[in-house]
């Protein structure tokens, strides 16, 4: 009985290992396809591809730098957004609602999670980005003009309509994994803050403060989804290859150029140009996500469990 246990444990070892072996290695065969494909775009523009902002197909001309702006600059703008109003979500459905609510909101939330980004992307151009030209924009102009991200000519479309879309698109993320990770603090915690005379609001600090390296996991998890979001973003972003402070002006990112130039790519060194931005994008979450598990480590280094 005892070697027949041994050797169930054994054969489920080595089968999850099986399954973590074939994740890495069907991503190591993902980054060597697209090395190797994108040798002719590497090979002519070296490192300036990545610091170049001409991309003009018609003159063999490319450069990535315009594409990476767009990316990261529309994925702070729906991380500065979306991380305020999540945890405040996360907070309100874990800490404070009565059961009805909470199990209604949470259901409620969670669909948003699950409606495909190209109806978010046909909401943002039909409805969100007149009501951001008609409204939101000429608002900011008016108030914040003095601001050199709120100057220039209300389009609708742009760099601050599609880190919106993003955030809304990104905050079911956040907040479902910082509520659960809220629910997750025991109550006799809670118990003793206020046996000590901990306010509400004290009690619910710490356990933040106890949450805050699955807070953290939840923000980076939504902050990739961000990063590589493609129709939703292509639809509102007004697809302009330039670098403009304003972000009202159109813009581009990464996943659009590639979604909306790849399958019209005439040459071959266009198209290995479009897959160095996939790989340069696949290094941009690897270095974002990197980057906040050291952030994680450093915060939670003296908390046990980590």
């Amino acid at each position: 009985m005892k070697s027949k246990k041994r050797l169930s444990d054994l054969l489920f070892e080595n089968t999850t290992l099986l399954f973590a072996l074939i994740i890495i290695a069907l991503l190591l065969y993902m980054i060597y396809e697209m090395y190797l494909y994108s040798d002719e775009s590497r090979t002519m523009f070296g490192w300036d591809f990545i610091f170049s902002k001409n991309w003009e197909p018609n003159k063999d001309e490319f450069g990535a730098l315009t594409f990476i702006y767009g990316t990261i600059v529309s994925s702070l703008i729906a991380l500065g957004i979306a991380l305020p109003v999540s945890l405040g979500v996360a907070i309100f459905l874990s800490e404070l609602a009565p059961n009805v609510i909470k199990s209604t909101f949470s259901f409620l939330i969670e669909i948003l999670a699950a409606i495909p980004s190209i109806v978010y992307g046909f909401w943002g151009i039909f409805v969100f980005a007149p009501f951001m030209r008609e409204s939101v924009q000429p608002f900011l102009q008016n108030y914040l003009g003095f601001i050199p991200f709120f100057k220039g000519t209300p389009y609708g479309t742009g760099m601050l309509t599609a880190g919106i879309i993003l955030a809304i698109m990104i905050i079911p993320t956040i907040s479902a994994i910082s509520r659960d990770v809220l629910k997750a603090i025991p109550v006799s915690q809670r118990e003793a803050a206020y046996g000590l005379g901990a306010t509400r609001w004290e009690a619910i600090r710490m356990a933040l403060l106890n949450a805050r390296s699955g807070i953290l996991g939840g923000t980076v998890l939504g902050f990739g989804r961000a990063v590589g979001e493609t129709m939703a973003v292509t639809m509102v972003i007004g697809n302009r290859a330039e670098i403009n402070l304003s972000w009202f002006e159109p813009a581009y990112s990464m996943a659009s150029v590639i979604a909306n130039e790849f399958a019209e790519a005439s040459s071959q060194l266009h198209i290995s140009a479009l897959i160095e931005v996939g790989l340069i994008l696949f290094g941009v979450t690897f270095i974002i996500n990197s980057f906040a598990r050291l952030l994680i480590m450093g915060v939670t280094k003296n908390t046990e469990g980590r």
